[in-house]
């Protein structure tokens, strides 16, 4: 009887955590009738749903911010990840984009990008695979990202242009900010090795934990030393001809700076989440936006274990639970908190005491990390008016053949040595 006793006291506790985290994100996800699909009795599940008109409304209130200019936003591709998407962006004059992987790279100068970074320092034979994808694009515009000489040489005489990263405190990668010296001499070698400077990236994600004021007047402070560090080249008798700042949480940052404007260069935003929209980012950009979620993932409730506990067959491989526990939210349904996630099962504890979901019911989850989530899924339904009118493949879901193209080549005229089972 004491076990029994502990073990309902453990799960309260389990419960009593879950829901404190789901607050932040409670108060502004009401049912939208927009995202009900007809017709599911056929759709397995867990499925990945995108709403292309939400999308187009999404992209269309970024231009709005954006003074109606495509130009001044560099979309970061990590989530939108399929092509359709990036068509809806290019037929909208979006041109300039940002991706992390030689796939999305790919990916995006197959939809008709014009201008492309590979936000990341690729090195070996990742680099090697960004040279080959640049002479098979000609008429794109490639660049990449440097944070050192050594990471310079091994662009020489290539096609591609630099960007330097700068570090704003975010400590993933880039030069720290008050490096001055060294970043000017990174610009320098640029020059030295015959490559175009493309300007300078700057991501500072890290202040999306913030709460507003606090977030604007960390990410000003940071544009403050940005363009200290553009004076700084400028004064060596360099020039700086772009400056990219801010995915989600600091875009309304970057638009409020007036340090921006006519500052001498291109300034351009680089948030990707916004296309979709989850959870986090909802909260985080202002409700006066008009950002709405468009992609949700279909789930359906498969089991009832406990009192109070309903479980559904979204876990961290459908639903990614890097952003924490709780993973997503229940559209509609706020008394419904998701607990910790397993692979495929993903429980949740009922705040109520009605009878809640049965076996066999749908559920619609928005994400609280949408970019991985949509990496989970090899495919999407696309919904409009309720009705599915097609699936798309995510086309840069996961990464490339491993193997670079030309030892691919060999291995089908010669093989490689089959691996033999021990």
């Amino acid at each position: 009887m004491h076990g029994a006793h502990s073990a309902d006291a453990g799960l309260r506790d389990i419960i009593e955590s879950a829901m404190a985290a789901h607050k932040f994100m409670l108060s502004g996800f009401p049912w939208d009738e927009r995202h009900r699909v007809a017709g599911i009795e056929d759709v397995l599940t867990p499925a990945l749903v995108i709403y292309p008109e939400i999308v187009a409304s999404n992209i269309a209130r970024t231009l709005h911010l954006l003074g109606g200019d495509p130009d001044r936003w560099r979309a970061h591709i990590k989530t939108a990840k399929l092509a359709y998407t990036l068509r809806m962006l290019v037929e909208r004059g979006v041109r300039s984009f940002k991706c992390a992987t030689t796939l999305e790279l790919l990916v995006a100068c197959n939809s008709g990008a014009a201008d492309v970074l590979l936000a990341y320092p690729v090195v070996g034979a990742n680099a090697r695979r960004v040279l080959e994808i640049a002479d098979q694009f000609p008429h794109v515009r490639i660049s990449v990202l440097v944070e050192s000489e050594e990471q310079v040489r091994q662009w020489r005489g290539s096609s591609v242009d630099a960007f330097v990263d700068i570090n704003p405190g975010m400590n993933r990668t880039g030069v720290e900010q008050r490096q001055t010296d060294k970043v000017v001499r990174i610009v320098r070698a640029v020059e030295e090795a015959e490559l175009q400077f493309g300007g300078l990236h700057y991501y500072d994600g890290h202040y999306g934990g913030l709460d507003e004021p606090e977030r604007t007047a960390a990410a000003h402070a940071g544009y403050d030393g940005l363009l200290e560090l553009v004076t700084a080249i400028r004064d060596s008798g360099m020039s700086v001809p772009e400056v990219i700042t801010a995915g989600t949480p600091t875009f309304p940052c970057s638009l409020a700076y007036k340090g921006f404007h006519g500052a001498g260069f291109i300034h351009r935003v680089s948030p990707g989440t916004i296309v979709y929209c989850d959870a986090t980012s909802l909260a985080q950009l202002p409700a006066e936006y008009g950002y709405a979620p468009a992609a949700l993932v279909l789930t359906r409730v498969v089991s009832r274990p406990h009192d109070g506990i309903i479980t559904c067959d979204a876990g961290h491989k459908a639903v990614s639970a890097d952003a924490g526990v709780p993973t997503c939210v229940v559209a509609g349904d706020p008394e419904l908190t998701p607990l910790v996630p397993s692979e495929e099962h993903l429980p949740m504890a009922l705040n109520r005491e009605t009878a809640g979901p049965q076996i066999g019911e749908a559920l619609y989850l928005l994400p609280r990390h949408a970019c991985p989530t949509v990496n989970n899924f090899e495919a999407a339904l696309l919904v409009r008016d309720g009705q599915i009118v097609a699936v798309e493949k995510v086309t840069a879901r996961g990464r490339e053949a491993p193997l670079l193209p030309t030892l691919a080549s060999n291995e089908s005229s010669v093989g490689l040595a089959a691996a033999k089972p021990v």
